[in-house]
């Protein structure tokens, strides 16, 4: 999962909940340090080597010092270069700019540039820097983006009046922020290395640069980070830096192009086809993967806080949800899915409920990937009467746990029973009660053996365990080869009320099913039309098996029952 293994290394010497953690927010890794008097500091991986360097005490919270060592920068932020103090026999020259997330652009009214224009929080704005410095090194040697080094957020709470923050501005950032809490009443900092030298204007002014540069070089940086898929806002010659060199030239590569660095970020964002292409490509990774999620090889490094799980034979990839306090399993043993199905990429999405029966939905998730989503009512009697023979059944048996699902759902795929796709199963951290006539604790007896890495039993009472499947319009192999030419998977009693198969088909249909399970000594104790899918291909025409029968997938995994 970590790419940067210097992250790793620094949680494994220095884990303590308490005060260190490891946060991977929109894509960027940190290590989190929680300081005594509770502020926070995110270090990326460019800021570990100066971990010490970058507390607090080392470059703000001494006031003689910052006021010895440090000097306001030009511009409408608050801007300060400041060097540390000495930290094991050396220091560093750092970027501290307070972030304005939240607050009205300057200027964005009579500007055409900055209409709509929007203030990136910390986060955005690194998470953004990050992909902007991967694609431009590869792109333009002679251009240096500003590292990252960390995030500071002091612990001191400010009413939104101080800050110019904007309610409703931050409401929106707040929740694009699932994967971290971010505090409306704190002030959070971005720290970067500096780069040596002037920015354009003052290099002109020095007298250092030809005034012909000054446009010519805000214009090449606009050029190169729009090839790259990249915008500033507000791009103009203060971002652009320049290194002087003797005789009063500035330095230039051995194709005498001139060496520049850019920095001021708050306002980056992708171009509208860079966003489009960011999606694409993400939904395309995410495909290949789950066609080789239990195939692929475990990856040596794990995430600090993901591990590998086995429950009733399925492989997961385990692991805690930071922002909503859940935990989640998802299914293979690719850690890279993980991400994927973190709560906010599928909740905080418009959804539609596609079952009467039960709490169903379907939503398709920022990364354009749809899915459904169930509530699972393990924990639940059955609503059935024991007077009928089929109902007492259930009963007796009653619901399966969600690991029991899709453990079924895998099982009967490795036995050429064809099933929806099994993609997660995630835990609220939220208490729910259920009444004490309605309970059915059987399968908390059943599954209290089984406990997660971390100590804690699988299946909890008192929380909500939400199935997600994978949305079906296509084998998994299909779609990772080409993601088009879609299917359209439609439950077997529908087909039969639209009349898009008659009565005869319909029941031979629920017949079959019922004959495949028994062979493979398994009983639906409830089925029913609704629990079978059949399948359409784009031009319409109903998908069938080597022998021309309707192609028939298993849906519904709730009473399935292994025969003794």
């Amino acid at each position: 999962m970590i790419k940067d293994i210097k992250i790793k290394s620094w949680y494994e010497k220095n884990k303590n909940p308490r005060k260190n953690d490891v946060a991977k927010i929109l894509g960027v890794e940190y290590a989190h340090l929680k300081l005594k008097n509770k502020s926070d500091i995110y270090i990326t991986s460019y800021g570990l080597p100066f971990i010490e360097n970058l507390k607090p005490e080392n470059f703000w919270t001494d006031k003689k010092w910052l006021d010895d060592n440090s000097q306001r920068l030009s511009g409408t932020a608050s801007v300060y270069k400041i060097r540390t103090k000495k930290v094991n026999g050396s220091y560093k020259d750092i970027v501290v700019k307070w972030n304005r997330m939240g607050q009205d652009v300057p200027g964005s009214h009579d500007c055409q540039n900055l209409i709509n224009a929007e203030f990136n929080s910390p986060f955005e704005e690194f998470s953004l820097v990050m992909e902007l410095r991967k694609a431009m090194g590869k792109s333009y040697k002679n251009v240096t983006i500003h590292k990252p080094l960390a995030i500071f957020v002091p612990s001191e709470r400010t009413e939104l009046w101080q800050t110019g923050r904007k309610r409703y501005k931050m409401q929106n950032i707040l929740d694009s922020h699932k994967d971290v809490v971010l505090d409306i009443h704190r002030l959070y900092a971005v720290i970067y290395e500096w780069i040596t030298g002037f920015d354009v204007t003052q290099a002109f002014d020095k007298k250092i640069l030809p005034k012909k540069y000054m446009a010519a070089l805000t214009i090449d940086a606009e050029k190169k980070m729009k090839r790259n898929g990249f915008l500033v806002r507000d791009n103009k010659p203060h971002h652009v830096i320049v290194r002087p060199v003797k005789k009063q030239k500035v330095a230039r590569d051995r194709n005498k192009r001139v060496l520049y660095g850019l920095v001021d970020f708050e306002l980056l964002e992708r171009t509208p086809q860079q966003e489009k292409a960011v999606k694409r490509d993400k939904r395309s990774e995410y495909l290949k993967r789950q066609r080789d999620r239990f195939i692929v090889d475990m990856p040596d490094e794990f995430h600090p806080h993901l591990h590998h799980m086995n429950i009733f034979g399925v492989d997961y990839v385990y692991g805690h949800v930071e922002s909503t306090k859940g935990r989640l399993w998802v299914v293979g043993k690719d850690p890279y899915l993980f991400d994927y199905f973190l709560p906010d990429r599928w909740r905080q999405v418009p959804r539609t409920k596609i079952s009467v029966y039960s709490q169903m939905y379907h939503a398709a998730t920022k990364d354009n990937i749809h899915l459904v989503w169930k509530v699972s009512k393990v924990g639940l009697q059955p609503d059935a009467d024991p007077f009928r023979e089929d109902e007492k059944k259930q009963l007796e048996y009653g619901y399966n746990s969600p690991f029991e699902e899709i453990a079924m759902a895998v099982e009967l795929s490795k036995k050429g029973i064809a099933s929806i796709y099994p993609r997660a199963i995630y835990m609220s951290e939220y208490k729910i009660k259920i009444s004490r006539n309605l309970f059915d604790e059987s399968r908390y007896k059943s599954h209290n053996s089984q406990r997660t890495p971390d100590g804690l039993k699988i299946l909890a009472k008192g929380h909500d365990y939400i199935i997600i499947w994978g949305y079906w319009n296509g084998p998994d192999e299909k779609l990772a080869a080409k993601d088009s030419d879609y299917f359209e998977g439609i439950d077997a009693l529908r087909a039969y009320k639209e009349k898009r198969i008659d009565e005869d088909m319909y029941i031979n249909l629920l017949k079959t099913t019922k004959n495949k399970l028994h062979k493979e000594g398994i009983e639906d104790l409830n089925l029913r039309g609704n629990h079978i899918l059949i399948s359409y291909d784009s031009k319409g025409r109903l998908i069938k098996d080597n022998d021309g029968f309707p192609e028939i997938r298993i849906c519904n995994f709730e009473f399935l029952k292994k025969l003794i």
